[in-house]
């Protein structure tokens, strides 16, 4: 199976910027499409934003033009720039993998990003 190992979450402003990093144990191009999910308590989790092998990416309309999702292929990295941060950002960040033709699909532990004063 893949393995998922997310970093870089942490305690930031209002405003700040944080960068996640999703570290897969295969090439990511072997994967149909890498996403940022997010969950905040009591509340679903939600695509927060994707890239494919291809490199078409989506975004949730509340992270549109605050956050971009990239890639680093050397690395078998997926991250996840976070600009403009707001307080309703703050929840668990998932990276998940799906492979092609929905061979697997396969989330990391999450880390924790708070956004607050």
């Amino acid at each position: 199976q893949v393995q998922l190992v997310e970093s870089g979450g942490g305690l930031v402003q209002p405003g700040g910027s944080l960068r996640l990093s999703c570290a897969a144990s295969i090439r990511i191009f072997s994967i149909y499409v890498m996403g940022w999910y997010r969950q905040a308590p009591g509340k679903q989790r939600e695509l927060v934003a994707a890239i494919t092998s291809g490199g078409s990416t989506n975004y949730a309309d509340s992270v549109k033009g605050r956050f971009t999702i990239s890639r680093d292929g050397a690395k078998n990295t997926v991250y996840l720039q976070m600009n403009s941060l707001k307080p309703e950002d703050t929840a668990v960040y998932y990276c998940n993998a799906q492979g092609y033709s929905g061979g697997f699909s396969h989330w990391g532990q999450g880390t924790q990003v708070t956004v607050s004063s």
